[in-house]
């Protein structure tokens, strides 16, 4: 079975970080050191969630996910995108020299 690929994007995708940073605390009136203890993490940790430096982890996703009301997922594929996106670039001239499998 072969899935055709999608066109790849041009831009890297949002960080979650970026999203926080962005739309959810000034939507929700937060603030790092808030957002921080209404989930239970530190406020270092939230600060480097936001400042991109450190990637949504699944147990922060289900934090996360349980304080904003939406699913661990929504956190997960958004920094699922951003991952691929920077494994791509990092090893394009290696990915490039495989061939595919041609299928019978």
């Amino acid at each position: 079975m072969s899935v055709p690929p999608t066109l790849p994007m041009k831009r890297r995708p949002t960080h979650p970080g970026a999203m926080l940073r962005e739309d959810f605390l000034p939507d929700y009136s937060l603030t790092a050191t808030g957002l921080a203890g209404a989930v239970g993490v530190s406020r270092q940790t939230i600060n480097e969630l936001l400042r991109e430096r450190r990637a949504v982890s699944p147990e922060m996703a289900i934090r996360l996910a349980r304080f904003f009301g939406n699913s661990p997922e929504f956190w997960l594929n958004a920094q699922r995108a951003v991952d691929l996106w920077d494994a791509a670039r990092a090893v394009k001239a290696d990915i490039a020299r495989i061939r595919p499998v041609r299928v019978a």
